[in-house]
């Protein structure tokens, strides 16, 4: 069974719909890049996939035993979260939270968790560091370490180089792809089409309503969808 399955799905806010017939399904070790124009409801998406919202219309199916609880998730920064004042160590440790349950505190195993993320994004000498005076990548890179500590099986990440200048970015992906590389799936809203070509498995291209396109990047290559990217002036390559 796929770790998710959307089937006939529609999302909305209070009875009003923002995409529908969305029927997609999402393996284990799969890459998946969201594109598609603004308001076309891919934010609305990710929440309906971390159980936030509940679908107006169809089924979300999650399987192979992920729970919404043990999904990582790295949301959009808002100018407020960016200038938060705990340490590296603080925040990434928080990313236990629910592994902790009733516990008010957090335990051996949690610590080993969230230093190991840390050693996985290679920040683990910033951990006394405080989180406020970070660059925008070094913070992308904690929030990263923050929802690894969430989850082993499923990663999903919104916009995650937003802001970030080309060098930086580069890395960041290359850190995804090494972590997709290691088992954990990742599904991920970007407008960087040429990220999506060049690191995703996948492909779910959303528009006004109801999806465009889903499957892999090389059907997504064949596509007029993908000729229209170039043709508009956005850089596409693989």
């Amino acid at each position: 069974m796929a770790l998710i399955k959307c089937q006939g799905v529609a999302l909305g806010y209070e009875g009003k719909v923002v995409t529908e017939e969305l029927n997609f399904q999402v393996e284990q070790g799969d890459y998946l890049c969201i594109v598609g124009e603004n308001g076309a409801g891919k934010s609305t998406l990710m929440k309906a996939l971390l159980r936030l919202i509940a679908p107006l219309q169809g089924t979300i199916e999650i399987g192979e035993g992920l729970h919404a609880s043990e999904i990582g998730y790295l949301p959009q920064q808002t100018p407020v979260q960016k200038d938060f004042p705990a340490t590296v160590w603080e925040i990434v440790l928080s990313g236990c939270l629910n592994r902790c349950g009733w516990r008010p505190f957090y335990n051996k195993e949690d610590k080993k968790r969230a230093l190991d993320a840390m050693r996985r994004l290679e920040i683990d000498d910033l951990s006394a560091q405080s989180y406020r005076n970070l660059s925008g990548g070094q913070q992308q890179r904690v929030l990263l370490a923050r929802a690894l500590c969430a989850t082993r099986k499923m990663l999903l990440l919104d916009e995650p180089a937003a802001g970030l200048d080309p060098v930086v970015t580069g890395e960041l992906y290359e850190l995804i792809q090494k972590l997709n590389q290691e088992g954990i799936t990742v599904i991920m809203i970007s407008h960087d089409i040429t990220a999506a070509i060049t690191y995703a498995s996948h492909i779910l291209h959303m528009g006004s309503r109801r999806p465009l396109f889903f499957g892999t990047k090389e059907a997504y290559r064949d596509t007029d969808l993908y000729l229209r990217q170039g043709e508009s002036g956005v850089t596409v390559h693989a």
